[in-house]
């Protein structure tokens, strides 16, 4: 038999998954990374530590499934997206720690530029004025490492997101690695024309950025290169798709048709909602971006609304707060209370994202009385995380002129049925829930199957789709008026706290 594998690179951790014909996982590793945090609103990410991580878990997943690289037809890759590294070519090191998608230390960048250059940004590229997006961070280091700036004199800089850099790796780096991207991840680095899928010179302009040191944009869903034999896999497999993260859970959850669409839960939350080959410009807080290109087929996009953190904050409760040694004991916690007492938590540690885009807003726990406990802190983080997707959904319910009557979801965050529960009560639609929850490495994998006709079409692809769980709601639409309320009650306190 063959295989397919998924390199999935997260915020918060890195897995290859092997899968088979029908979509079964076969074998898996994963291994968390550092969440490096040298001043407030700063966010890195040691790549040297990444590509360590990706080469040991494929060849943890290929030693547990006693598989070789002859096995697998190809491998697919996604990504957090905007997250940025700069490396040197005839070294192979890193100029600098990568700088994440979450990261805040450009803002005041984005706010000086001119009202007409923030138009110009946002028409070009769907894309709101943040500090989110790759751009700025690529400039910030130019402007402030020195390694960065010589090396580019040199001509030896490249720009990457961590595709990117893992394509460049597992090509051969210094012995001659492949410098590409995909669409879906040049689209997010406010550097790519939706309209062209290209470098725009008017926005490398913007930011400064050498055309030479980006890398060659592609479909999602092609041959990108092949692994070099002295890699972990020991053989020269294709790498057959890139994408970013959320897009590559687009493809796992078969969202292929106008008017679809998911909701991950990972490290923050990410819905889309396709809108096939049309460009819709959204007047609600929400991003336009390029959903996938599979091969020569034209591209489609979508609206997607981003929060920044939904998982990363039960990270908080256990790394900061100690009130939790996992993440999975918050669904057994939060439990043992009806509901939060009254307690509303924002976890708006770096500002707000969609549909607010408040880089000046900060986190607030309010509503705590001397009868809070614990209990009720872990459900109120919980509920936010369900308050904010609403945020999201209802901004594009606007944008589409329509309302959801479902949402699928995928990610790790759905494994916590209570959550699940409270996000249908939230939403007042049913939640559905796929056999596979990481649909994020399984779209990686159907976009490389495709790109080898190791699946013969996207139909035969939505054929495997299955239903594990579904959720429909259990409260009444004036509790449900009335909570949502007081959230935005809570969003209103967290406005203008940073000057």
């Amino acid at each position: 038999m063959s295989y397919i594998g998924a390199l999935d690179q997260g915020t918060s951790s890195t897995r290859f998954i092997i899968f088979d014909h029908a979509g079964n996982v076969i074998s898996q590793s994963q291994k968390e990374h550092e969440q490096i945090l040298p001043h407030s609103g700063w966010v890195e990410h040691d790549a040297n530590e990444i590509w360590r991580n990706a080469q040991e878990v494929i060849s943890s997943a290929m030693s547990s499934a006693t598989l070789t690289g002859a096995d697998l037809v190809a491998i697919g890759i996604t990504n957090q997206r905007e997250t940025t590294v700069a490396w040197d070519v005839t070294t192979g090191k890193p100029l600098h720690n990568a700088i994440v998608w979450q990261d805040t230390r450009t803002s005041e960048f984005m706010d000086d530029l001119q009202i007409d250059t923030q138009e110009h940004l946002k028409r070009l590229t769907g894309l709101t004025i943040s500090p989110y997006f790759s751009a700025s961070k690529m400039n910030w280091l130019m402007r402030n490492m020195p390694l960065v700036a010589n090396a580019i004199a040199n001509g030896s800089a490249r720009f990457g997101t961590m595709d990117s850099w893992l394509v460049w790796n597992l090509t051969g780096g210094v012995s001659g690695g492949t410098h590409v991207t995909d669409v879906t991840n040049a689209s997010r680095t406010m550097l790519m024309n939706l309209e062209t899928l290209d470098w725009d010179q008017s926005l490398l302009d913007i930011f400064n950025i050498p055309r030479e040191t980006l890398a060659a944009i592609k479909s999602s869903s092609e041959i990108h290169g092949y692994c070099h034999p002295s890699g972990p896999l020991g053989e020269a497999v294709p790498i057959a798709a890139v994408l970013g993260d959320q897009n590559a859970a687009m493809i796992g959850q078969v969202r292929f048709e106008n008017g679809e669409s998911k909701t991950t839960y990972g490290t923050g939350n990410f819905t889309l909602l396709n809108t096939g080959t049309d460009i819709i410009r959204s007047k609600n807080g929400l991003l336009t971006t390029v959903c996938f290109k599979l091969g020569d087929a034209p591209a489609q996009y979508a609206l997607e609304g981003s929060v920044a953190v939904t998982g990363s904050a039960i990270q908080w409760l256990r790394d900061q707060l100690g009130i939790i040694a996992n993440a999975d004991e918050t669904e057994k916690i939060a439990a043992t209370v009806p509901d939060t007492g009254g307690v509303y938590f924002v976890p708006a540690f770096s500002g707000l994202m969609a549909p607010y885009w408040k880089n000046d807003a900060r986190g607030i726990i309010v509503g705590l009385t001397r009868a809070t406990t614990k209990a009720h802190i872990v459900r109120a983080t919980l509920e936010a995380i369900c308050y904010q997707t609403r945020d999201v959904l209802d901004a594009m319910a606007t944008d589409a002129g329509h309302s959801l009557t479902e949402m699928r979801v995928d990610g790790g965050g759905t494994r916590n049925a209570l959550m699940m529960q409270m996000q249908s009560d939230a939403l007042g639609i049913e939640i559905v829930r796929p056999v596979i929850s990481e649909t994020t490495s399984l779209g990686a994998a159907y976009a490389a199957g495709l790109a080898v006709k190791y699946w013969s079409s996207t139909d035969e692809i939505r054929s495997l789709w299955q239903e594990s769980m579904s959720w429909n709601p259990q409260n009444t639409q004036q509790m449900r008026t009335t909570g949502y309320a007081t959230w935005k009650k809570a969003i209103e306190r967290t406005l203008n706290w940073v000057e």
